[in-house]
């Protein structure tokens, strides 16, 4: 019986000439840092960033390796190559997709189709798993209270208001 091998990932980040992904990673029980080149085949200026990075994380040849790394981080380096590839710089493609990357909290997202909310929300997910403080993290802290000061009077709803009907 072959034993499957873990393998964990570094970095990963996208090569414009000849066009690939490279993963650096170490397998499980070793030391040794690896690299892998992941070439990018039958892409253009006019493809889909996340068809092509979901077909690269589901390929049988490269499933393993790139378990550690996120969809939306294989989007992105697609979406750098498909800018480069259409002559921007790798400043501008960078700008480009930062502000693409970034929410703005005035926007009505009420008002957004499923792909652009679906897209919203991953970012937020993102953000909320980047910021989140874990068990393990060495500033955790269980179970924080806080005193809020209240320096004016509180302003009364009209919800939230006693009132003498039962519902």
């Amino acid at each position: 019986a072959r034993t499957t091998m873990t393998y964990i990932a570094k970095k990963c980040g996208v090569r414009f000439q000849p066009p690939s992904i490279i993963l650096i990673y170490k397998e499980d029980n070793k030391d040794k840092t690896r690299q892998r080149i992941m070439p990018v085949r039958n892409f253009s200026k006019f493809s889909d960033c996340s068809l092509a990075a979901e077909k690269l994380k589901n390929s049988p040849r490269h499933k393993a390796y790139l378990e550690g790394v996120s969809l939306r981080q294989l989007q992105k380096l697609y979406s750098l190559l498909k800018s480069h590839l259409g002559g921007e710089s790798l400043a501008e493609s960078l700008e480009k997709f930062q502000q693409e990357e970034t929410i703005d909290p005035e926007e009505d997202m009420n008002k957004l189709d499923d792909k652009e909310l679906a897209k919203r929300k991953s970012i937020m997910d993102e953000l909320f798993e980047k910021n989140r403080k874990k068990k393990d993290d060495p500033d955790f802290i269980y179970d924080i209270e806080v005193e809020f000061p209240q320096d004016e009077q509180l302003e009364s709803c009209g919800w939230d208001a006693e009132s003498g009907e039962e519902i």
